[in-house]
């Protein structure tokens, strides 16, 4: 049996979906359940139900944005930062392998040589730059203390959708905010996403970071480009005329806008179509809310 936390969250509820695509017998746990933020109180639990895997999904986001994170930080260091932390020590301890969700907000742009990040390259929209929101500032924490980890997968996830319409959908937002900023990103499907953590997980691949998003990368032009096409949208929609300008106006706190490279992923074999494909197959079969 695998262990979930986070279950009930929006990548929680996905991973839910793929373990029972997948088969695999798996006992989703929350907060009210079990506080698996006290050490003692997790290695408790996790030694009396003996799981063979576990998933940490559970983790601090904000609403309805990341800007909610710059006003309760303390919430959200605790979730992206300390817990992974405290669950490493007690998978440790228990020698019980475990996967992390993780983020790609921890980067900016692109590599310097024009490419995408690739699980090698430090972060660069973190708190060591101070260029950064305190969202991904947290993100970043945890991956460092996640450096070294015994049997540990870390999964990056970047701008999740799918044909769902939903508030954490990226083209629900898209189709309701008055105003966009076109930038340049990764994005991961996010029942791919789950699927593939699964997948990671019952392939035994490597531990280690996994940039779990879909091949290749879109501008916020053309996936509004994709709507009208797909008929999802027949509005005219307005853009901010710089990064400046949104922030000025419509945000708290930096927004990270960067590209991932996830051919590690791909050589591997997990189930992500390239991100114009699985775009296009989420607007066709839009189902709204």
């Amino acid at each position: 049996m695998w262990i979930l936390l986070g279950g009930s969250g929006y990548v929680g509820q996905a991973l839910q979906r793929a373990l029972e695509r997948a088969g695999v017998p798996y006992r989703s746990v929350s907060r009210s359940d079990v506080d698996y933020t006290q050490q003692t109180v997790l290695a408790e639990f996790l030694r009396s139900v003996r799981p063979d895997r576990l998933i940490n999904a559970a983790g601090f986001t904000g609403r309805p944005n990341v800007d909610a994170c710059e006003v309760h930080r303390t919430e959200c260091l605790a979730g992206n930062a300390v817990l992974p932390g405290t669950i490493r020590a007690v998978c440790e301890d228990l020698k019980i392998p475990w996967g992390h969700v993780s983020s790609g907000c921890i980067f900016t742009g692109r590599h310097p040589e024009g490419r995408g990040f690739t699980e090698q390259d430090p972060p660069n929209f973190c708190f060591r730059r101070n260029n950064c929101s305190f969202y991904s500032g947290c993100k970043a924490l945890g991956e460092e203390l996640l450096q070294g980890a015994e049997q540990c997968w870390i999964w990056r996830l970047r701008i999740p959708f799918t044909h769902i319409d939903g508030p954490r959908n990226y083209i629900s937002k898209l189709l309701r905010y008055e105003r966009l900023l076109d930038a340049e990103n990764s994005l991961s499907q996010l029942d791919e996403f789950a699927d593939s953590c699964v997948a990671c997980v019952r392939r035994e691949c490597d531990f280690g970071i996994w940039n779990l998003t879909n091949p290749g990368s879109v501008t916020t032009r053309q996936v509004v480009d994709m709507m009208r096409a797909c008929g999802l949208a027949d509005r005219e929609f307005r853009f901010f005329e710089s990064e400046d300008e949104f922030l000025r106006v419509a945000a708290r706190a930096p927004r990270s806008n960067c590209v991932l490279d996830s051919s590690r992923a791909v050589r591997a074999g997990l189930p992500l179509s390239p991100v114009e494909q699985a775009l296009e197959r989420a607007m066709k079969n839009w189902i709204p809310a």
